[in-house]
């Protein structure tokens, strides 16, 4: 409590600058934490919202985060990895969000898995707002045109996050693939 009272004692200016060598990276989403409680995920259509707080009160999954819809390694490896795995259906509920609308969420699943065979659902979070919560949203506009989420994968267990995989360099594809997460 002393280094609180200490710390936002501090003049602005110093408080700034300390901020801006801080070495540690920003504090995303760690195990403990509840899934966000938040209706602004959709499912085929915009008026198909999806809240996956709720979604895990019914039991435990995965939540496979994806900077874009349709992008190589998301279509190529990520996402097909999960829906090959053995051990895909005693992962429970598995979820794939992107930063995309819910159109392309739709059609991408549409390509990936046309009979619904695997289970994965598909939502489109498309102000990023689910993305943001989790601190896991980057800017490269370059590649992106706007903010995008993390490629990552949850495990979720009771409401809460058991394990989190988040690659370290936003996009690749090592710690959060199917064999890494699921065994």
């Amino acid at each position: 409590m002393a280094f609180r009272a200490l710390r936002t004692s501090l003049p602005l200016a110093s408080a700034t600058s300390r901020r801006q060598f801080h070495g540690t990276a920003r504090a995303f989403v760690r195990a403990g934490d509840a899934v966000p409680d938040l209706e602004v995920l959709h499912e085929d259509s915009p008026g198909n919202k999806v809240n996956l707080a709720t979604e895990f009160a019914k039991g435990n999954g995965v939540i496979v985060g994806v900077p874009a819809a349709f992008s190589g390694a998301c279509s190529q490896t990520h996402v097909p990895g999960y829906m090959k795995h053995p051990a895909l259906k005693k992962a429970g509920s598995v979820f794939v969000v992107s930063v995309n609308d819910a159109f392309v969420m739709k059609a991408w699943a549409d390509q990936l898995d046309p009979t619904r065979e695997s289970g994965i659902r598909f939502l489109a979070d498309p102000a990023g707002e689910f993305t943001k919560a989790l601190d896991l949203d980057f800017d490269l506009p370059a590649v992106f045109g706007n903010t995008r989420g993390k490629r990552y994968a949850l495990v979720i267990e009771n409401g809460k996050v058991k394990s989190v995989h988040v690659e370290p360099d936003n996009t690749g594809t090592n710690v959060s693939l199917a064999e890494k997460v699921l065994g």
